[in-house]
């Protein structure tokens, strides 16, 4: 008699990482630091199950590319090197709000799409501004 062997479908799959919040973030979550449990393994699942747990999607993800860019006050330099990359719109953080995975921007690695593991570290950053 064979048996059958299932995967587990990713969307079944419990993943828990550490979600530091920094500037605005924190304050509306209420805590630097939390542990957080999502079904899924990526950041989009992450991200969906965070934002149903706490209003912060306005905060972090830009709807447009208006929302995810910033006039800049030094010219673009073409001549530096290496590969520049960015998340296509609808999938970008607002002007300097950042998400990272385990230190890293998330969109030096596979965007949205990006595997996590239990124990990965997330960070939402979206840092207070003050203008004099």
């Amino acid at each position: 008699m064979e048996t059958a062997t299932t995967t587990p479908d990713a969307e079944t799959v419990q993943t828990t990482v550490t979600v530091n919040c920094t500037g605005h973030v924190r304050r509306a979550v209420g805590e630097p630091r939390l542990d957080f449990t999502f079904e899924g393994n990526t950041l989009r699942a992450f991200l969906d199950a965070f934002f149903a747990a706490y209003d912060v999607a306005d905060m972090i993800i830009a709807e447009t590319e208006t929302e995810a860019t910033t006039a800049g006050w030094a010219p673009e330099d073409t001549s530096i090197l290496g590969t520049w990359r960015k998340n296509p719109e609808g999938e970008q953080t607002r002007a300097y709000a950042r998400v990272c995975v385990n230190g890293r921007f998330n969109e030096h690695l596979d965007g949205l799409d990006t595997h996590l593991d239990d124990g990965d570290r997330v960070a939402l950053i979206y840092p207070f501004m003050f203008c004099l």
